[in-house]
């Protein structure tokens, strides 16, 4: 049943070989999914058959859900021939969108059609790779309720979004209008970006800090470039300053804090600069949220995952952006941001419909969230087989404060590193905790974050100081006392 889960993963958690595949949490609309070991997270990545096949469940912009893959193969059927494939997409603007990239970076004719109240984007197979990277960069997905509800012939019309505007608008002491709500958090992102005045001009980007690979990604595809910074501290930071108040870029782009190593740039250094430059300041909150951070405090705008914290259950997925009212650009990036939330990427009426039920419980879950991530942070801290540990309340935390709400606090995502690397392995797989992508559950969910998100480029992440062994961990709502009991078991493999 829609809401229901069948298994508790705080009491009974999905850790162990048996458990590969299962949806997490246990909802046929999960936005993760477990690899209990070291072997299936690399397996996964290398598209091996044994783990692929046990999959039920995945992230939803990377891994296809299995009732989105029924759509897609209900509408090929109907509108495709043998050698084309189709991926169906929410809205008549985002399949525009995608034909125009698509058909451009495959350099071959695509075309499209309408399907069942959603969209149809026809391609070549030889053009798949290219269409599917769309999907997965820019976010303008269909959801698994959405499919279903196409499936069955009763795809719903209208909107909650502006119920969700309305909410958040309370967290981040905005006004709802200045709110906007999408179908993901990289659908908000990549809205962003095109609203960017400068970007029609050909600027590119800048990106400060070590980012969440797809927020680098999206800049690349769909802006004109990106300039990256990976650590904005001292003379690095200085000499991207100064390009900024020269007006060289299109917009600035930073996660506060970074991931997944928790980092957070001089805000008000770069906030000053960009004033001075009429640059756009963009900042993402999605590793601790507007419970915690008041980023607008400095930004011209912010992006964020409804997905992770703000809903807290995972079984529903959306983002939002808001703009700072005394922005300069604030008339501008509204307009099309409320284009692109309303027409291009709107979140499904039934997503909103969950995601409204779960964000009530929001602001208690983070206070618990907040002292369990900072309590495990410290005593990882301290523990003799860690090496480092990367939290907000350890990392530059001056910088982390000069954004903290008065009732904030630092968080439940944290990365650390063993002293003996080699180890790593074993103490995962030995880690009696939910284990998978994303973050942001009630549930602790941990993964080997450098594996799942940069498989392909591990040298490049290793010369950014990003250890291919770094464990990342989402802190749920069990009690602290067991949260610690658990890793110092797992600890003991190190």
């Amino acid at each position: 049943m829609e809401g229901t889960a069948m298994r508790d993963l705080m009491a009974e958690p999905a850790w162990q070989e048996e458990d590969l595949g299962v949806p997490l949490p246990d909802s046929p609309h999960a936005c993760s999914v477990c690899l209990p070991t070291w072997e299936s997270v690399i397996g996964y990545e290398e598209g091996r058959d044994k783990v692929v096949r046990r999959m039920r469940a995945g992230y939803p912009r990377f891994f296809k859900h299995p009732t989105v893959e029924q759509l897609f193969a209900k509408a090929k059927s109907e509108v495709a021939t043998e050698h084309e494939e189709v991926l169906v997409l929410p809205t008549r603007e985002s399949v525009q969108r995608a034909h125009r990239w698509v058909e451009r970076r495959a350099e071959t004719a695509i075309r499209i059609t309408s399907y069942n109240g959603l969209q149809a984007l026809i391609v070549p197979s030889k053009a798949l790779k290219d269409a599917n990277f769309y999907w997965r960069f820019s976010g303008e997905v269909v959801s698994s309720r959405q499919a279903q509800d196409c499936l069955d012939g009763n795809l719903r019309e209208g909107t909650k979004s502006h119920l969700i505007s309305r909410a958040l608008s309370k967290i981040l002491g905005t006004s709802a209008e200045d709110v906007f709500v999408f179908s993901s958090g990289m659908a908000a992102a990549s809205a962003m970006l095109r609203a960017l005045p400068a970007v029609k001009d050909g600027k590119k980007t800048l990106q400060l800090e070590f980012p969440y690979v797809d927020c680098l990604k999206i800049q690349e595809l769909f802006g004109n470039g990106v300039v990256y910074l990976n650590e904005a501290t001292g003379g690095s930071l200085d000499e991207a300053l100064q390009r900024i108040r020269q007006g060289e870029f299109a917009g600035v782009f930073t996660e506060v804090p970074s991931n997944p190593l928790l980092r957070t740039v001089d805000l008000k250094r770069v906030a000053e600069a960009c004033n001075e430059g009429r640059t756009p300041l963009i900042v993402d909150d999605s590793t601790s949220g507007p419970f915690n951070l008041d980023v607008l405090r400095f930004a011209d705008a912010m992006t964020g995952s409804l997905t992770k914290w703000i809903s807290g259950a995972g079984d529903v997925m959306a983002g939002m952006a808001a703009v700072r009212d005394s922005s300069p650009f604030a008339e501008t990036l509204r307009q099309s941001l409320s284009l692109d939330s309303t027409k291009t990427s709107p979140l499904y009426i039934a997503d909103a419909e969950v995601l409204l039920s779960n964000l009530h419980s929001y602001s208690k879950r983070m206070k618990t969230v907040n002292e369990n991530g900072a309590a495990l942070a410290a005593w990882l801290s301290e523990h003799p087989a860690v090496a480092q540990v990367w939290h907000p309340s350890l990392v530059q935390t001056d910088h982390y404060h000069a954004v903290m709400r008065k009732d904030g606090g630092y968080g439940g995502l944290l990365s650390f590193v063993l002293k003996a690397e080699k180890k790593t392995p074993r103490v995962y797989d030995a880690l009696r905790f939910n284990k998978g992508p994303s973050f942001g559950t009630n549930f602790t969910l941990v993964c080997p974050y450098t594996l799942l998100a940069h498989y392909d480029e591990l040298k490049w992440v290793e010369a950014c100081g990003v250890s291919q062994n770094l464990l990342r961990v989402s802190c749920g709502l069990e009690p602290i006392g067991h949260i610690l009991a658990t890793f110092e078991e797992a600890l003991s493999h190190a």
